[in-house]
């Protein structure tokens, strides 16, 4: 027809005015739309752009776009009026077997004056339902309205496109992937939407009141959420917005986020532990190292007994998996590292139904570890044969302190003994701090890192304002304070008298009272005023450290936070006075040390050599013990200074025993320069039991040794 070619030929100086002829077989998918009174088609060589003088040809853009075909009922004025309307015209072509000729045009948006987000979304209005007209309507309004970016525009989203639906009770909804993930840009090439986060986190909520869907769907937005779509829930037939799963506090898909996700996949098979699982999870927004996870017993291999504690055994293993890192986006899973890792197993016993105390060792325990990165509490997991709940933690290569003094004492110069004993009051000051008591701090609840040394075995930790009516006497005897023998209420200057033991500890190298029985008239004794005592010099500062943390009044008894400050000090503080003081004092010790004749066996070139009686108990157990009398000092306590042990006690002690190798033997006794009375500098007497005599000719011990 004459008439169309020539409207295909006007204006060739401006290509995108250019008409062409487009031979029909150009089309595919051709579908009719009864609606719009046209046909939907993709054209395959897209429109030209331009001419490729290398190729001598012209260069086409948008291959297989969608075009609308619209038929010309008059050729004549039809053309014409096309050209003046809303759309982009790219030619006219020719039904093969109707010879009706179709204009070839597509839809131009009136805001944007060009195809944009809009006109896709538009293009693809015939291609779903939601199988109402409302939210048809309302999913298509949003979308008209997306002309430069895609958000804010809702899809719908069939409900076989989410998989791993799982309903969150704690939270009331449902968590899914989404398995397409969200349009955010348009692909020329594909002529389809690009998409992005396949497999992807979602929430699914229920709505109600389809009719005011624009209302309830402007009450649900926030700040922190955005709504992708509506499905429909294939059994109930309800409605479903599809929200992100961002955190309300981060403000972005966090890790709370993703563990919420996994939440349904695992079980204790107790609720407290899940609970208590799920909480420091949703707890762990920036950092996972705060976060529990539950480990089925399969995970682990090579367990190995190691110890025995208070509350139940301790074994070696290696976890096959490692501990959670990250979160790897890429993957939607969690990254994992130290694979095949040593962890420690400790079982809590009689825990299959599982008590509050159980429950305490492991509640406060995260707490410190949390809070201070004191022993890392990876998990919990559950022994399958004794049903037992068993807590995973880091594995302390040297053991517990008592372990790596037996080992590694002889190697220990005043530096390390103070930094050792810093560490430990860090952490109880940090546990005090939380209003928190230890209540059964001694040398086995302590474990000796590389790096670190770390109070563990939180099980009777309780806060400090708890007054328990069953206020039994659980510890090893030792460690524990006159007062709480005797009956009054653990207290924190309870576990800064432990404290003190340990420091003794600590510098002799040995457990206190480790040749005598463990017995009621021990307790008698300590109540009495006895103490652990050294038989080697000991600087004056750190006796009397000791001494003030012994005290039988525990209103006398320093806190922890000063003890912190003292000892930093010491390990710190170089040229500060008291240090400097401290330093002197130490160079005397050692010289007094060296010229010593005491030749009693304590150490090896293996470590520690002694004899534990029988009946010392250093594990935690429960104590009954009826009638002690009122804790007091020992009457030559503060006349002597600097003595822990007074002559009358240690006296009294080695008799009353009447152990053999407790007898007193005045010639294996240096000789004294001065009375017991002037040598107010020394922690020991010169009437003493074998209790806690110390080589020193095996010691190393260094004249010029300095903190």
């Amino acid at each position: 027809m004459v008439l169309i070619d020539k409207y295909t030929q006007l204006s060739v100086h401006y290509i995108k005015e250019a008409l062409e002829w487009i031979p029909y077989d150009r089309f595919r998918d051709i579908k009719h739309i009864e609606e719009k009174k046209v046909c939907r088609a993709n054209w395959i060589n897209g429109y030209i752009n331009g001419w490729d003088n290398e190729n001598q040809n012209w260069k086409r853009f948008n291959q297989n776009m969608f075009v609308d075909l619209k038929y010309l009922n008059d050729p004549k004025n039809a053309i014409m009026d096309e050209l003046k309307i809303d759309y982009i015209v790219y030619g006219i072509t020719q039904d093969p077997q109707t010879k009706d000729y179709m204009i070839v045009l597509n839809d131009k948006c009136k805001k944007c004056n060009r195809i944009c987000y809009a006109i896709h979304f538009q293009q693809n209005f015939e291609s779903w339902t939601s199988g109402n007209d409302d939210i048809d309507k309302f999913i298509q309004d949003t979308q008209l309205l997306a002309h430069y970016s895609t958000k804010g525009a809702l899809e719908w989203i069939p409900y076989n496109k989410f998989n791993n639906i799982k309903y969150i009770e704690k939270i009331g909804v449902y968590i899914a992937n989404w398995i397409n993930g969200h349009v955010y840009n348009w692909d020329y090439k594909s002529q389809s939407w690009e998409r992005k986060n396949q497999n992807m986190c979602v929430i699914l909520k229920y709505f109600n009141n389809v009719e005011n869907i624009a209302s309830v769907f402007e009450n649900s937005k926030t700040t922190t959420h955005i709504i992708y779509g509506i499905t429909q829930e294939l059994g109930t037939k309800n409605y479903m917005m599809i929200l992100n799963n961002t955190c309300k506090k981060c403000n972005y898909e966090c890790n709370v986020t993703h563990y919420q996700q996994d939440i349904n996949n695992w079980t204790s098979g107790n609720d407290d532990i899940d609970k208590f699982i799920q909480d420091t999870q949703l707890s762990a927004h920036k950092y996972t190292t705060s976060a529990l996870e539950w480990i089925p017993y399969n995970r682990f291999y090579n367990i190995k007994y190691i110890a025995k504690g208070g509350f139940g055994k301790v074994y070696k293993a290696n976890w096959i998996d490692g501990y959670i890192h990250k979160w790897n986006k890429y993957n939607n899973n969690w990254e994992r590292q130290d694979k095949n890792m040593f962890v420690a197993l400790k079982s809590l016993n009689y825990s299959k139904n599982i008590t509050l105390e159980l429950m305490n060792e492991m509640i406060f325990h995260h707490e410190v570890e949390f809070d201070h990165g004191s022993v890392k509490f990876y998990g919990i997991t559950q022994d399958p044969e004794t049903k037992n709940y068993v807590m995973v933690l880091e594995y302390a290569d040297d053991g517990s302190l008592r372990k790596y003094l037996d080992v590694n004492f002889n190697k220990l110069n005043w530096k390390s003994k103070i930094i050792c004993i810093n560490e430990i009051i860090t952490e109880l000051e940090f546990i005090h701090e939380n209003n928190l008591i230890h209540r059964d701090l001694h040398i086995g609840n302590i474990l000796k890192f590389q790096y670190k040394t770390a109070i563990t075995d939180m099980g009777l930790c309780k806060p400090a304002n708890c007054n328990t009516q069953k206020n039994h006497i659980y510890g090893v005897l030792p460690y524990i304070a006159p007062e709480v023998l005797q009956g009054k209420t653990y207290t924190k200057a309870a576990d800064i008298y432990s404290f003190g033991i340990i420091m003794y500890e600590v510098i002799s190298g040995l457990p206190p009272y480790h040749d005598i029985r463990h017995d009621e008239y021990l307790a008698i004794k300590i109540c009495n005023g006895i103490r652990p005592r050294f038989n080697i010099k000991v600087p004056q500062l750190i006796v009397h450290l000791i001494k003030r943390c012994l005290d039988a009044n525990p209103l006398m008894r320093p806190k922890a936070e000063e003890i912190r400050d003292i000892l930093y000090i010491w390990q710190y503080k170089s040229t500060n006075k008291q240090t400097l003081e401290l330093q002197a004092q130490i160079k005397e010790a050692d010289v007094i040390n060296n010229n010593s004749s005491n030749n009693i066996k304590l150490s090896t070139c293996s470590g520690l050599s002694y004899e534990t009686h029988l009946k010392a108990t250093y594990t935690s157990r429960l104590l009954e013990f009826n009638n002690l009398p009122e804790p007091k000092n020992s009457d030559d306590y503060y006349k002597q200074n600097d003595n822990i042990i007074s002559i009358e006690t240690s006296v009294s002690l080695s008799q009353q025993n009447n152990v053999s190798h407790l007898d007193i033997n005045d010639n294996n006794l240096p000789e004294p320069k001065n009375s017991v009375y002037e040598q107010n500098d020394d922690i020991t007497s010169m009437e003493y039991s074998e209790t806690l005599q110390i080589d020193i000719s095996q010691l190393s011990i260094n004249k010029d040794d300095k903190l």
